[in-house]
């Protein structure tokens, strides 16, 4: 019988030889991992069987790299993939780990050695707590906190993540909500956000999330930026950072000099407006960005100048207010209709 393909898309991927990070087209069948140099590319570059595999995520070899899981082969090889944002990385985790139940008939691989070390419930599954956290609605409130002279965008306490864990009956009391936070900041869920909360990290002491309302976080995939003076490397400083997340993940997009088509991962944000893209196999600061106020965005089926290998279908277009002209792949023609339609909700109300 022929492997039935369960899930694809693009991640990024480990080189086994090199250490080098580069996107690729990934296939989970129900007994292995194969995955592509291109989507159009008929023959895999990798497989990865599953049979006797372990996985395990978050898997953080990596320091600054957030998102990555390790699958390690029966001949102990091991393969690190990076998703682009929380959600996508859940998927494939939830599907990687039912194909290799589904071989194993049933045995159930052991957590991450931080769950056991800060002695969480195993029934607990952070991830699915950290998505409810970040809930615009239900979730935690993400701020705008001014502290010293600088403001911070996107942030909260962490005295509120207690509150809030203990009102959702995530937890039953601060000690408890306490381990749970902690356990979250172990995986890289939770991030501190200014010096007060980096020095206590640091320090390994945990209780500023209880005793100090003055230690502040955020969501690791969120819309974070600092404003004013500061040290970090990492902070932005621009007003169009401020949106929330309306949608995210990778596309092909076409190069504007060159032509080329490369992976490029896609966050899109409302009020402002506008469409970020980043190299995904990076992620930090972004390549550039689309205003999308007053733009149009419409399916195409055909784009000028380009080799008919480079283009597989489910195309579209965005032209800014200011006649620039994009030109966006997705991988399949419902992934088109979702991002014509988000980005088409946000230009109409975006500032």
């Amino acid at each position: 019988m022929e492997p039935q393909e369960i899930r694809e898309g693009y991640l990024v991927k480990k080189g086994t030889v090199l250490n080098t990070w580069k996107a690729v087209w990934v296939v989970l069948s129900d007994d292995a991992v194969e995955f592509y140099k291109k989507k159009t590319d008929h023959s895999p570059k990798g497989m990865i069987p599953l049979k006797e595999a372990e996985l395990i995520s978050p898997c953080q070899d990596f320091g600054k790299r957030e998102l990555v899981f390790k699958v390690t082969t029966e001949k102990k090889q091991d393969h690190f993939f990076q998703a682009s944002h929380i959600e996508e990385r859940e998927h494939w985790v939830k599907d990687i780990k039912r194909a290799i139940t589904c071989i194993q008939g049933g045995r159930q691989f052991a957590r991450k050695s931080t769950r056991r070390s800060i002695h969480l419930p195993e029934k607990v599954n952070l991830s699915e707590l950290y998505i409810l956290m970040k809930d615009q609605d239900d979730g935690v409130k993400e701020l705008k906190l001014e502290q010293g002279n600088r403001v911070f965008n996107h942030c909260f306490t962490g005295a509120t993540v207690v509150e809030w864990l203990i009102a959702k009956g995530k937890a039953r009391n601060s000690p408890e909500a306490l381990m749970l936070a902690t356990g979250l900041m172990n995986e890289g869920l939770l991030q501190p956000a200014g010096d007060l909360s980096k020095e206590r990290v640091e320090s390994a002491d945990h209780i500023a999330f209880l005793e100090d309302t003055k230690a502040l976080y955020y969501f690791a995939d969120s819309g974070f930026f600092c404003e004013g003076y500061s040290s970090d490397e990492d902070v932005l400083m621009k007003e169009e950072f401020r949106g929330n997340i309306i949608k995210q993940g990778c596309l092909l997009k076409q190069g504007h000099r060159r032509k080329n088509w490369k992976v490029r991962k896609f966050v899109l944000r409302d009020d402002p407006a506008f469409m970020h893209y980043y190299d995904p196999t990076k992620s930090d600061n972004p390549l550039g960005s689309i205003h999308l106020r007053g733009s149009v965005v419409t399916a195409v089926e055909y784009v000028p100048d380009a080799k008919k290998q480079d283009v597989n279908g489910n195309l579209f277009e965005i032209i800014t207010s200011d006649e620039v002209h994009y030109f966006l792949q997705g991988a399949t023609a419902e992934e088109r209709k979702e991002w014509i339609t988000a980005v088409q909700e946000v230009s109409k109300s975006g500032k």
